[in-house]
């Protein structure tokens, strides 16, 4: 296929968001060179949801297929109080959700997602060069170009930059000049079990989350009910900034010795865990200078609690790609139209994530958590569908794209 644009957009990061902007970029005929400050691309972390807009987007990237591959479909989306042991929120992902929202929701790996659309881009290599062990600095612009400097002192020639490169951004600190919480308070523990290391009266067909005061703990399936993925979550005053640093069970179980038994069965089952303090962003108005935008984590980095970070990531390739087709690639017009239309949305999703999510989960103990459990206790399934139609249902320009 030839090339719409004879330089490339040049897209700093590989991770899930970049590869998908080069896909989204590539199926309206556009040309993409991703750069990737690592050795080897590829994606660390250990399991993720997708929701059915997460879906929509992979289908309209044309990886769907193969994510589902290895994805497990789970049965409900589960809330559990970590102190009695009730459920608290049961929301049945059947025909009815699938019906209601055109795609499902299921659970899969991290590397799998990545891996699906690095294979979408190298089968498109016609227009998507990938490009590893090379960090983007710095970048200068004109009307008519970006000029992007790597750390390794070259210069590379674009017709625009995205900015994927992640939560700390170089090109964020650029555009925007936000500075990243160095701590939040937010401390997550994770675990990768097999499953046949699960204690059986916890091998749920589902995404469960266990709630309490300061804490909570999610577990899903992984790889055909081959692996379980744990993680576990403690808002406090921590002292390490924890990147995928190793954490002995002795000191991650003392924070949940207020859960009751059934969780804290799960919690004594991994010989160790990893520990990652989460950060975020607050949201911003703009991602856009010129020929220069940002894309996914390095637009609205959020927390988990909504388990849409990637979703929200290729929900902004998608509109990328659209919005560069839809102005004959005037990138400085396209990425004005692309912020516009995601601004809004994915700003929501980062505050929902951020703040509102955890005054659900993370009630004390006594009044405040009987209150919580009565005002979801026996919601209709219907009810719960109303009430997530704002973030399951994928915008047009995600449905449309072709």
């Amino acid at each position: 296929m030839k090339a719409r644009n004879e330089k490339p957009v040049v897209v700093a990061g590989g991770g899930i968001g970049g590869l998908a902007a080069a896909l989204a970029l590539a199926r309206k005929g556009f040309r993409s060179l991703v750069l990737e400050q690592a050795p080897q691309l590829g994606e660390i972390g250990a399991g993720i949801q997708l929701a059915p807009n997460a879906w929509h987007a992979l289908d309209a990237l044309g990886v769907g297929g193969l994510v589902k591959k290895e994805a497990v479909f789970i049965e409900h989306l589960l809330m559990m109080d970590g102190v009695s042991g009730e459920s608290v929120i049961d929301i049945p992902l059947d025909e009815r959700f699938a019906r209601r929202f055109g795609n499902p929701y299921a659970v899969t790996h991290r590397a799998d997602i990545h891996g699906s659309l690095l294979d979408g881009c190298k089968a498109l290599s016609d227009l998507i060069e990938l490009r590893t062990s090379t960090r983007v600095a710095g970048f200068a612009t004109d009307e008519n170009k970006v000029l992007v400097k790597t750390a390794s002192g070259q210069s590379i020639e674009g017709v625009a930059l995205v900015g994927a490169d992640g939560g700390r951004s170089v090109i964020r600190e650029s555009i925007v000049g936000d500075t990243l919480p160095l701590i939040t308070g937010h401390m997550c523990y994770r675990a990768v079990l097999d499953a046949a290391d699960v204690p059986q009266d916890l091998r749920w067909a589902a995404a469960t989350l266990w709630a309490a005061h300061n804490t909570h703990i999610v577990h899903y399936p992984l790889r055909g009910w081959k692996l379980f993925n744990l993680v576990a979550t403690v808002i406090g005053k921590h002292t390490s900034g924890g990147h995928n640093e190793l954490a002995r069970p002795d000191e991650v179980l003392p924070f949940f010795s207020h859960y009751c038994d059934k969780p804290l069965k799960l919690m004594r089952t991994p010989k160790e865990f990893r520990r990652w303090m989460l950060v975020h962003r607050e949201p911003v108005d703009n991602w856009t200078r010129g020929r220069v935008t940002l894309l996914g984590d390095a637009a609205h980095f959020m927390l988990q609690y909504m388990a849409q970070g990637a979703a929200m990531a290729m929900e902004d390739a998608v509109c990328l790609g659209a919005c560069a087709d839809a102005t004959d690639g005037d990138f400085a017009q396209a990425f004005l139209g692309y912020q516009k239309q995601r601004v809004v949305r994915a700003s929501r999703v980062q505050v929902s994530a951020n703040r509102l999510v955890g005054m659900i989960f993370h009630v004390p103990d006594g009044l405040e958590r009987q209150i919580r459990n009565d005002i979801y206790r026996g919601r209709s399934p219907e009810r719960y569908y109303d009430a997530l139609e704002w973030i399951f249902t994928p915008p047009d320009y995600v449905r449309n794209f072709k």
